[in-house]
């Protein structure tokens, strides 16, 4: 169970499970075992060496790696000396991720091998990185972080962390195409863990084994780790997504617990022996940031025997909102389409253009008002007014409620396209692709996909006496943003529809892919 009170900051967290269990495993990583004894001796550690490197409060370290154990030692060390964790996702390109890095003002930077050669590419235009520290590799003139760590004094600090603090900042991508830096303070996160002590879905026994596949610059992947030490369960760290390891270890460690996306349970079950595997250990699974099919969802119910629950909530939320409990999964039920009901004490509408709510039944933006929400953008105060009004982050989902209560989402008020639980802004995309030479107008929007929920499609207007081929369109953006924010295919229009003020009308542009579907993401 959740003891806020005892540990009402991140800090806390490994200090009060080494009085208390000192020698119970914490974590297990790649068959490396963590105590919560070295847990917080090791937060400890790295939080004298961030003092030793001269970062002060509310300065911010990176970490672009592979999901790795020793984050969490590094993210509760930042906590310990009042610093904030900002993971950055590894699947940028070089200039997202130099954007990231200069915007947060990283001084101290730990990066996995995969990154070494991006980072010495664009170190020279992040103004403020001071020191480079390796993970899981070793790279001439840089430390290597064990060895780093082990330097340290493992004595606490003695400073006091306070509920204001920033602990972990997420960048979300920018409708502007800029990404915004997501700031979650201590206060954010006890609101956010006071109101999952009272749900199933995030109560794990002492000792239970909680599974953390899911990447540690997502907030749901770093939440993992964080509910599992906090109640003193075991969590098992996979690197990455991996289908065949992931029914391996459900089996060899005995999981209880686990976060999935949609499109990794549909990997899991387009495995071949997905029937065959052994999930008598599994007692819940919890999924979300994207739409999942009702067969998908009835067929893991079946086959994995666990209780489910669907979770719906936003970076700006530390990721919480709703939660579809299992007896809701029965499909006697109707909800399987439904994200489920509001968390305890948290404030859900639906809104018309003015902040009104709407009649049940009727569609309006989903705004959320709770403990959890953000303190704001880093740096971005316009942004962060236009997202909080009288209290309530205005997500940019559209969606009603039922007469039970449960909220449907029905649609996006912003362009948003989420695939694959990768959130993707248009603007992004188009202006990777506008500068092609043969491109004279692009509009980029979301189509639906079986296995990502949602699919980017670039629709472009030739420049006369051109004909660009999709691949080169796709490769053209492929040198400027990450992979998975790419065009999957390309169509070619003679005019772009706007509106009078020369908008571009998505809208109309999405219709004819999502004819016939009940939902529009």
């Amino acid at each position: 169970m959740l003891d806020v009170k005892a540990m009402p900051h991140i800090a806390d967290i490994p200090r009060v499970q080494a009085e208390r269990r000192p020698d119970e495993v914490a974590f297990w990583y790649k068959g490396e075992e963590t105590s919560f004894g070295q847990l917080d001796q090791r937060a400890n550690q790295v939080a004298n060496g961030l003092l030793a490197f001269g970062i002060a409060p509310d300065q911010r370290v990176g970490y672009l790696a592979k999901n790795t154990a020793v984050y969490y030692e590094m993210l509760f060390g930042a906590a310990k000396c009042r610093a904030v964790m900002n993971a950055v996702n590894t699947r940028l390109a070089p200039p997202e991720i130099q954007f990231i890095l200069s915007d947060a003002e990283v001084r101290v930077l730990f990066v996995g091998p995969e990154w070494f050669d991006v980072v010495d590419q664009i170190k020279a235009d992040c103004p403020h990185l001071e020191h480079i520290i390796t993970v899981e590799g070793t790279r001439e003139g840089w430390p290597e972080y064990t060895a780093w760590r082990d330097q340290q004094s493992d004595e606490p600090t003695g400073m006091e962390t306070l509920d204001g603090d920033d602990v972990i900042q997420l960048y979300t991508s920018g409708t502007t195409g800029l990404p915004k830096g997501v700031m979650l303070t201590n206060a954010n996160y006890k609101s956010y863990m006071d109101q999952c002590a009272m749900l199933e879905w995030a109560t794990y026994g002492v000792g239970d084994t909680v599974m953390n596949a899911m990447p540690l610059f997502h907030v749901a992947g770093v939440n993992v780790g964080v509910l599992a030490a906090a109640q003193g369960s075991r969590t098992v760290v996979l690197p990455e997504i991996n289908p065949a390891e992931i029914l391996d270890l459900i089996e060899s460690q005995k999981i209880n617990h686990a976060f999935w996306v949609p499109a990794v349970i549909l990997m899991l079950s387009q495995m071949p022996d997905f029937r065959d595997r052994d999930y008598s250990s599994l007692k819940q699974v919890f999924y979300g940031a994207s739409p999942i099919t009702e067969d998908l969802l009835v067929l893991a119910v079946e086959v994995m025997g666990a209780r489910f629950t669907q979770v719906y909530g936003l970076t700006e939320t530390v990721g919480g909102g709703t939660y579809l409990p299992p007896e809701a999964h029965d499909p006697s039920w109707g909800k399987l389409r439904s994200c489920g009901v509001p968390y305890p004490t948290t404030v859900i509408r639906c809104v018309d253009a003015d902040g009104n709510a709407v009649p049940t039944g009727e569609v309006g933006e989903i705004v959320i008002k709770s403990g959890f929400v953000m303190k704001g953008y880093w740096n971005r105060p316009d942004a962060t007014e236009e997202a909080i009004k009288d209290g309530f982050f205005y997500t940019g989902d559209a969606g009603y409620f039922d007469e039970e209560g449960f909220l449907f989402i029905h649609d996006r008020v912003k362009d948003m396209i989420v695939s694959g639980g990768e959130n993707v802004y248009p603007a992004e995309v188009e202006n990777a692709i506008f500068g092609h030479p043969d491109v004279a107008d692009v509009a980029v929007i979301g189509v639906p996909d079986d296995r990502w929920g949602e699919a980017v499609k670039a629709i472009i207007v030739p420049k006369p006496g051109t004909d660009p081929q999709p691949d080169t369109i796709i490769a053209w953006a492929r040198d400027k943003i990450a992979g998975y924010k790419c065009p999957k295919s390309v169509d070619t229009i003679a005019e772009m529809p706007r509106n009078p003020s020369g908008k571009i009308l998505r809208k109309d542009l999405r219709e004819p892919y999502w004819q016939g579907r009940d939902r529009k993401v």
